[in-house]
Parts: C-alpha cells; sequence; structure tokens
C-alpha cells in the first residue's frame, strides 16, 4: 500500500499549484482521501478531505474558496487544485487515505488516517 505525492514547488503569491497523489496496492475508490499539510513550527493540520462515494468534499476555512479537492477513481489518483495562493500556505503537504466512509467530524483530523504520502514541499514567496 503507497500514497506518493507530487506536484510541489515554489511559486509566487496569487499563483497557482496542482497537487497528485496516486494510489498503489489498494483501490481508492474504497478509501477516505484527505491533504494535510505541516507549516514550520506548527503541527500537521487538515487542509481538505473526502468521504467515498459521491459526497462533497471538507476545507478548513483557511483555504474555502481557493483549494479544490478531487479524485479519479479510473487513474487511482487524487489531487489538491491550489489557487491564490499566499506566503502563509507554505508548508509541506500530505495525502493521506483510511479505509471506508468518514464522519464529517473526523475528515480533518489526521489521526483519522492510516495511510500516508510522504510529503511535497508547497513553498509561496515572491
Amino acid at each position: 500500500v503507497q500514497l506518493q505525492a507530487s506536484g510541489g514547488g515554489l511559486v509566487q503569491p496569487g499563483g497557482s499549484l496542482r497537487l497528485s497523489c496516486a494510489a498503489s496496492g489498494f483501490t481508492l475508490d474504497y478509501y477516505a482521501i484527505g491533504w494535510f499539510r505541516q507549516r514550520p513550527g506548527k503541527e500537521r493540520e487538515g487542509v481538505s478531505c473526502m468521504s467515498i462515494g459521491d459526497g462533497g468534499a471538507y476545507y478548513a476555512d483557511s483555504v474555502k474558496g481557493r483549494f479544490t479537492s478531487s479524485r479519479d477513481n479510473a487513474k487511482n489518483t487524487m489531487y489538491l487544485q491550489m489557487n491564490s495562493l499566499k506566503p502563509e500556505d507554505t508548508a509541506v503537504y500530505y495525502c493521506a487515505a483510511r479505509f471506508n466512509r468518514i464522519l464529517a467530524s473526523m475528515c480533518l483530523d489526521p489521526n483519522s488516517y492510516n495511510y500516508w504520502g510522504q510529503g511535497t514541499q508547497v513553498t509561496v514567496s515572491s
């Protein structure tokens, strides 16, 4: 079971990046998925998450309206589109997954997930 994150990099404020996370060894269809980040000196925090099925995505207040989470089950890959990036979005971003549905109240809690990608650095700076 493996999650491989990619797509991070250096971007100017106001710019965009799309993170990808490819799953292998399991079928992402049956897993709730999440994106998390860890800013320097801070604890890991939830950014976005989705349960299985056709349910919508949940977002942290700090990224609502700017980030969009999606999944392509045919490609076994999840994505995080990040627009209007701000310097405070600078962090290592992680993808995560857990089997089966997840309650909305648990969705953005990193302790709810047991499979993690390796992290990808996003730096927003001029």
